[in-house]
Formats: structure tokens, C-alpha cells, sequence
């Protein structure tokens, strides 16, 4: 079986004022061609399809108008899209039905009560995909992943290739990009054990992390990372963006997996590349950026306590008649030593990118008290909810 892998896409993200849209459409013909030439048996999408649970009519129009192209690109070709924590399941799941026709399967919810059949999707006489969107825990089937594979194993007399596609974290994972994550927390997402999708998997798709890369010594399990970057955190040396073609013989034989790059047509930059630098040096390395790279920058700049007064004004005549856009100055300010009885301080900027339980644990910790495991917990469920109250 050959298998392309894709995931996290995000579509109808804003990348502070700015739009992606045309990065993200040349991203979509850049998929249309490498379907095109590779003729892949099955093309996986491991969830976060859009930025929003609530994506707006044009981001859906994107990428409805992108199936269809790929779909034409290899008519034989079977489609799996999975929602993942980014997107409505429910919205995921509306045209299920009429998406079949073109061999394509929009797998969106699972509860503990699911049927797991349909989670089972037979690809013609090449192998099996088992295709398990995102959930809240509470929500999961109990070792859903061995009993899917099991109920795989009893079918499959021709011993073929059996897939997996998930959405989820998974622990000792590289998660470099996401800010405010941790080895046990992962973009909002709990980490889960390697051991949870048990042997029976030939290649496991999964998406979330926003980085390629694999997660075991036999190169079974992959994460595909962004086609192109949606996060300056995302841009650093090593990180390199693309889809993933997968090929496995036989089930059991070894997987050759081989990254296959996607170009962003609207780069994100930072300046400097790595770290942060004073206010003058930032200006330097802006008034010297090429004038005929259509990026978006951020500039990362160190402070003592505030900008300049008109920064952003004089930043902006910096790169004017130039093709690149300045997204955001990120101001960092320089680390103070403090005893522990100072509260840490945030910039706006910096306070934008906490997630609800980075918040909660200062909060708590500031008042003296424990953020314990039950209490982080109380707060998923809460979070969770409020995600399930957004989607109806």
C-alpha cells in the first residue's frame, strides 16, 4: 500500500491581521501535483483540517474545491480525513454521505458507545485504514486502538498493510513550536503512551504536533507536521515541512517512508532567526531584508520595559515598496532577576499566546496554592466542555 500522509492544515488561519489564504491555496496545488505524480493507494489527513471549529464559508470552499482536485488528480484513489481537536466533528461528519461518491470518507466523531466497524475503510485490494478522530478522554473507547486493530486482524486473510490515523499527543514527542506545552501536556492535548496503538499497525498516521518526525526506532509511527508553517514558533533550523509517502509491501514487511517537501509561496521569517536583540539591531536586520521576498515577518526584540514609542510607524517605513509584511514585533523583555515571591510579567503580545490552563496555573500558584493533577484535570474537563458547547 502507498500512502500519503498530510495533517494539520489549519485552513482560514490569521496569522495575527494577516490571511494565509493564498499560501495555504498554493499549498493545496503543490498536494494536487504530488497526488498527480506519485499515484499514492490512500491519502491520509490526520485531523485540524481547519484553524477554528467555526471555520468561516471560504476556508470550507477551500478545501472542498482541494478534495475534489485531488480527488481528480487519482480517481482510484481513496481519501481518509479525520477531525482532529481544531475542528467540528459534528461539521465534520454533514456531507459524510455525498463525499463517498468520490471515494472520499470524512470521519468525525467517536463515542464509547460507537460501532467501530465504520471505523474500518478497506482500500480496494491494497489494505486496511483505521481511522480514529480526535476525542475528549472522557469520550474514547477503552483501548480502542488494539481492539480496532484486532478486529482488522480476524479480516484480513490476503495479509494486507494496515494503517493507522490519529489526532493526538503523544508522549517524548518533539514539540518545539508549540509555546506553553509540556512533556506531559502538548497544545492543549494530554499525552498518551506509544504502547496505547499496541503491534498490530503496519504505519500510524497521526497528526497534532506541528513538527515531522518519527516516534519509533522501526519508523512505524510519524507524525507529518504542518505543510507550511501557520506559527513563527514553527520556524527554526531543522524543521522542515511536507508530506509524507509511505509505502509497505505486505503487513508486517518494513515501511519506507520519504518526506516529500511543500514550498511556502508567503514565508514566515523571524528576525533574527533564533532568540531576540535590541530594538536597533532589529531595525538593521528589517531595513536589510530583501525587497523581492514576499514574507510575513516578526521581528523578536529584546527589552528593558517597553518599546519605543512609534515603533511599529518606523518598522513599517523600514520595509516600504519591499514585497514582505511585518505581522508583529514580538517584545521579550530581559530576563530580571527575581525571588519567588514576584509575579512573572508578560508583554500583550506574549500574554496573547497563553493557553486557558498556562493562565490558571499562575493564578493558582500565585495565590500561594498547588495546581495538583486533580485540579489540571478539572480544568481539561471544563475546557473540553466549553470546546463540545462551541460545536452545537
Amino acid at each position: 500500500m502507498k500512502i500519503l500522509h498530510s495533517s494539520d492544515w489549519h485552513l482560514g488561519h490569521q496569522l495575527f491581521n494577516d490571511s494565509q489564504e493564498a499560501a495555504q491555496q498554493n499549498m493545496l496545488g503543490q498536494m494536487v501535483r504530488i497526488v498527480s505524480e506519485q499515484k499514492p493507494d490512500v491519502f491520509l489527513i490526520s485531523g485540524d483540517v481547519y484553524d477554528t471549529t467555526q471555520p468561516s464559508a471560504q476556508a470550507q470552499q477551500m478545501f472542498a474545491d482541494a478534495i475534489v482536485e485531488i480527488h481528480r488528480a487519482n480517481e482510484s484513489m481513496t481519501i481518509v480525513c479525520i477531525a482532529g481537536n481544531h475542528d467540528s466533528g459534528s461539521k465534520h461528519m454533514i456531507f459524510h454521505r455525498p463525499w463517498k461518491a468520490l471515494n472520499v470518507h470524512m470521519i468525525g466523531n467517536i463515542t464509547r458507545d460507537s460501532n467501530l466497524e465504520d471505523y474500518i475503510i478497506k482500500v480496494a485490494d491494497a489494505g486496511y485504514v483505521v481511522a480514529v478522530p480526535y476525542a475528549a478522554e472522557r469520550f474514547m473507547p477503552d483501548n480502542v486502538f488494539v481492539r480496532l486493530s484486532d478486529m482488522v486482524a480476524e479480516r484480513n486473510s490476503g495479509n494486507l498493510p494496515v494503517a493507522l490515523m490519529a489526532h493526538m499527543a503523544v508522549a517524548d514527542s518533539d514539540w518545539r513550536g508549540h509555546d506553553f506545552s509540556s512533556d506531559t501536556n502538548i497544545g492543549g492535548l494530554n499525552c498518551q503512551d506509544l504502547s496505547e496503538f499496541g503491534s498490530g499497525y503496519d504505519y500510524v498516521a497521526l497528526g497534532h504536533i506541528h513538527r515531522q518526525q518519527s516516534l519509533d526506532a522501526e519508523g512505524r509511527v510519524w507524525y507529518s507536521g504542518t505543510p507550511i508553517a501557520v506559527s513563527f514558533d514553527e520556524v527554526y533550523p531543522g524543521n522542515e515541512h511536507g508530506v509524507l509517502l509511505a509505502e509497505c509491501p505486505s503487513h508486517g514487511a518494513q515501511v519506507v517512508v520519504e518526506s516529500v517537501p511543500i514550498k511556502n509561496s508567503r514565508p514566515l521569517v523571524n528576525l533574527p532567526s533564533e532568540g531576540s536583540t535590541d530594538w536597533d539591531n532589529a531595525k538593521e536586520l528589517l531595513s536589510s531584508f530583501p525587497e523581492d521576498i514576499p514574507a510575513f515577518i516578526r521581528l523578536n526584540v529584546q527589552i528593558e520595559r517597553y518599546l519605543p514609542a512609534g515603533a511599529n510607524d518606523e518598522a513599517m517605513k523600514l520595509i516600504r515598496g519591499k514585497q514582505c509584511r511585518l505581522s508583529v514585533i514580538n517584545s521579550k523583555r530581559k530576563e530580571m532577576e527575581t525571588n519567588a515571591s514576584q509575579a512573572r510579567t508578560f508583554t500583550a503580545s506574549e500574554f496573547r499566546q497563553l493557553p486557558l490552563n498556562e493562565v490558571a496555573r499562575m493564578w493558582i500558584e500565585f495565590r500561594g496554592q498547588v495546581f495538583d493533577q486533580e485540579m489540571q484535570d478539572m480544568l481539561s474537563v471544563a475546557i473540553d466542555r466549553m470546546k463540545d458547547n462551541s460545536n452545537d
